[in-house]
């Protein structure tokens, strides 16, 4: 099975900024990118919140949101994600909700525990219950987006008393939510229950047992039935890193350095996440190979996201997994082709164009006959005109 509407198109930023750079321009950079998605027709861009470890610099998804709401038109912008353990749900729900209204309904609330161990470190958080926070959170936000009474709730760590949020979501019922799925299940579990949608790694990372997509969505499904919800493959985000070029020998050069630096700099000697054990100049290679990258031209990227609906089982988005791993122009050329020549595969946007391009081909020797013998007319009546 595989999702048959108009696949949505974004990026999901959290985003990766080798040590050493000027942090300011790459914040730049990453507006930049934005609006350049923007421009091409993206869907969807979604910003990370970091508080450590020097790679993810993005600290409040809401503060850059609104910077690029200014410089967007169209493009839709949520958390990715907001980590809830860290902040009191009221506060989240007010400041999405003045968001939701500066946008005018632009924004998308995306929630998630907590990526980084030491961001919890540093505030104290039992990570063995960064997960049940999220779930608790979530919850409260909902309920005072929805409900109009006063809300009363003492938890161990956040506590409201006849709490109402005095501005409404501009977006009704509520902020479209969405709930980010990596390393457990948990994340499929609490969007079934809250009725969120979902963005998922394409290759589940780190699990305790294994876990693969269909099953994961059959979780979340399962879950959505017993609490009276409703979730949809379609709003189901998948994301992955990619880099496109005109050769897949091309792309691969591109990022081969930048790509080697991100996994062994952050992900395995900053983070302690073990890279592939093979040399550096290979880690592209590898990467591909097995599924975690799509690397190479358009028709790559389409025969990929093709086999990710077939092990999936069928999603509606697709989402880049921004990478600063090679040179500006090349990364947002990359975007550009995807735009080009991916999208319209998806999206349905070809069907009249290929239907006249074959029917013109099919009837051109008859319409030819007709012009020539038009053309001919047009000859035959100037020439007796001139000689009488």
């Amino acid at each position: 099975m595989s999702f048959e509407g108009r696949m949505k198109f974004g990026v999901f930023m959290a985003p990766f900024h080798r040590v050493g750079e000027n942090p300011t321009l790459a914040l730049e950079r990453d507006l930049e990118i934005i609006q350049w998605l923007d421009y091409l027709g993206y869907d969807e861009a979604y910003i990370g919140e970091h508080h450590s470890a020097g790679w993810e610099t993005i600290s409040s998804p809401e503060v850059f949101i609104a910077t690029a709401a200014e410089r967007t038109k169209n493009i839709r912008l949520g958390s990715g994600v907001v980590s809830l353990p860290y902040h009191h749900p009221f506060m989240v729900a007010n400041r999405f909700t003045l968001l939701d209204h500066l946008t005018k309904g632009r924004v998308i609330l995306g929630v998630g525990p907590g990526a980084l161990a030491s961001d919890a470190y540093m505030l104290g958080i039992d990570p063995t219950r960064q997960r049940q926070m999220m779930d608790e959170s979530l919850g409260i936000i909902k309920r005072l987006m929805t409900e109009t009474e006063p809300i009363t709730y003492k938890s161990d760590w956040f506590e409201l008393n006849e709490a109402i949020l005095q501005m409404r979501p501009y977006q009704q019922p509520h902020i479209p939510m969405a709930v980010a799925s990596v390393q457990s299940p948990a994340g499929v579990t609490v969007a079934g229950k809250y009725g969120a949608s979902v963005i998922s790694l394409s290759v589940p990372r780190g699990m305790i047992r294994e876990t693969n997509l269909q099953e994961l969505w059959s979780i979340c499904e399962a879950t959505a039935e017993e609490h009276g919800q409703i979730v949809r493959r379609e709003d189901w985000a998948l994301s992955v890193g990619v880099h496109l070029s005109e050769t897949r020998e091309q792309a691969k050069e591109d990022i081969r350095v930048g790509g080697a630096r991100v996994t062994r700099e952050y992900f395995d000697q900053t983070l302690g996440n073990a890279g592939p054990d093979v040399p550096d100049n290979q880690i592209v290679d590898y990467m591909v190979e097995n599924n975690q990258w799509i690397v190479g031209t358009p028709d790559d990227c389409i025969e990929a996201i093709n086999r990710l609906q077939e092990i999936s089982g069928g999603f509606g988005k697709f989402m880049i997994r921004v990478e600063d791993w090679c040179s500006r122009e090349k990364n947002l050329h990359s975007y550009e082709l995807l735009a080009r020549y991916v999208m319209p595969h998806f999206q349905n946007t070809l069907i009249g164009i290929e239907a006249s391009n074959k029917w013109a081909a099919s009837v051109k020797d008859k319409l030819q006959v007709n012009r020539r013998a038009g053309l001919q007319t047009a000859s035959d009546d100037h020439y007796q005109g001139t000689t009488n």
